[in-house]
C-alpha cells in the first residue's frame, strides 16, 4: 500500500539520490505518522480513561511521543535538506541524526513519567471496566501499528534514514506493548491482582529502552562510526571495474548525513599508460559511483609499475 502512496504523492520516487526526492519521502512519512498517532493517541486515551486502565493511558501517551516523532521527521528531513555555506561545507544532514536525538530524548522522558503513574496504579489499584469495543479498537490500533512499522521500515530502507529505521522499531514496539495491554485487560476482569500497573510498568520499561537504543545508535553517527560495509564493498567493486585499474587501497567514508556521503580512495594504475586517458576513466568512475551510490568520491590514481606489481603477487 506504502508504494501506491508514494506514486501518487512524490513525484520522481525512483530517484532517491535526489536531494529533494528524499525530502519528499521525509515529509510523506511524518505526515502519515501525525495522522495515525494522532487517531491512536485520541482513541486510546479515550478508551483507556473510560474503563480506567492506566495501561491503556501509557499506551496512549506512547502513541503521543510518536506522534512528536513524525513532527521532528518533517523539521528534520526540511533543515538537512538546507544547502552547504561556508560554516558548513558538507551540508546539514546530520540535521536528521539531531532529529533523531530530540525523539529519543522524547520516548525517555516520556517513559519515565509513565513508569511512575504506573507504579501508583499497583500501590494503589482501581477496577479496570472492560468492554468488547475497547478490545476491538484496541486491536484494529495494532493493525494499524503494524502497517506503520511496514511503511516507515521501507522508507528507512528506502532512502537510508536513521529517523525512519527508528520509527519502525518503535511501532514495533508499539504494537508487543499494545497486546499486552489487550491480554491484560482480559486477565485483568478475572483476577483481583494489580496487572494493569504491573503491565504499565512493562510497557513503560519497554518505552525507556525504545529510547536508549535509539540514542544510542544515533550517537554512534553523530560521533563518526564504521562505514557500512556492503557500502564499502560497492565502491571497491565499482572502482575495480575500471579500466587500467590494477589495485586500489586507502578507502575512506565520512558520512556527513543521509545522502551527503564523501569518500576518497587510491586507485593502482600502470605507470605506462597515458595518463590522459586514465584520467578520463577515474572522472568516469566517480561520476557512476555518484549516480548509483550516491557518494562523492575523490579517486587518486597511483602509478605502478607493472613489473613490480608481479613481482609483488609472486612473493
Amino acid at each position: 500500500m506504502i508504494q501506491i502512496v508514494i506514486k501518487k504523492f512524490i513525484k520522481n520516487y525512483e530517484n532517491v539520490n535526489d536531494k529533494l526526492v528524499r525530502e519528499s519521502y521525509g515529509v510523506l512519512s511524518g505526515v502519515l505518522g501525525i495522522i495515525c498517532n494522532m487517531s491512536l493517541f485520541a482513541l486510546k486515551l479515550t478508551i483507556g480513561l473510560s474503563i480506567n486502565s492506566i495501561a491503556v493511558i501509557t499506551d496512549a501517551f506512547n502513541n503521543f511521543t510518536d506522534l512528536g516523532s513524525s513532527l521532528i521527521s518533517i523539521v528534520g528531513a526540511k533543515l538537512s535538506n538546507r544547502p552547504p555555506d561556508p560554516e558548513h561545507p558538507y551540508g546539514h544532514g546530520r540535521f536528521e541524526y539531531i532529529g533523531s536525538l530530540i525523539v529519543a530524548f522524547i520516548i525517555f522522558s516520556v517513559g519515565l513519567k509513565l513508569l511512575e503513574s504506573s507504579f501508583g496504579k499497583i500501590i494503589n489499584p482501581e477496577e479496570v471496566l472492560l468492554n468488547p469495543i475497547s478490545i476491538v479498537i484496541l486491536i484494529l490500533s495494532v493493525m494499524l501499528k503494524l502497517w506503520m512499522f511496514s511503511y516507515n521500515n521501507y522508507i528507512g530502507k528506502t532512502i537510508n534514514s536513521s529517523i525512519n529505521k527508528a520509527t519502525a522499531y518503535d511501532s514495533l514496539s508499539d504494537v508487543v506493548g499494545t497486546s499486552a495491554v489487550i491480554v491484560t485487560a482480559i486477565i485483568g476482569t478475572y483476577i483481583d491482582f494489580p496487572i494493569d500497573g504491573i503491565v504499565g510498568v512493562a510497557i513503560s520499561l519497554l518505552i525507556l529502552y525504545t529510547g536508549f537504543t535509539i540514542a544510542k545508535d544515533t550517537v554512534n553517527l553523530i560521533l563518526g562510526s564504521q562505514p557500512d560495509p556492503e557500502l564499502v564493498d560497492a565502491i571497491n567493486k565499482l572502482v575495480f571495474e575500471g579500466k587500467y585499474i590494477i589495485g586500489a587501497h586507502d578507502l575512506n567514508v565520512h558520512d556527513y548525513g543521509p545522502g551527503r556521503v564523501v569518500a576518497s580512495i587510491h586507485a593502482e594504475v600502470p605507470d605506462n599508460i597515458n595518463f590522459v586517458e586514465v584520467h578520463s576513466v577515474i572522472d568516469d568512475l566517480e561520476k557512476r559511483i555518484s549516480d548509483e551510490l550516491g557518494v562523492n568520491i575523490v579517486i587518486h590514481m597511483d602509478p605502478i609499475s607493472e613489473a613490480i606489481d608481479k613481482n609483488n603477487a609472486q612473493q
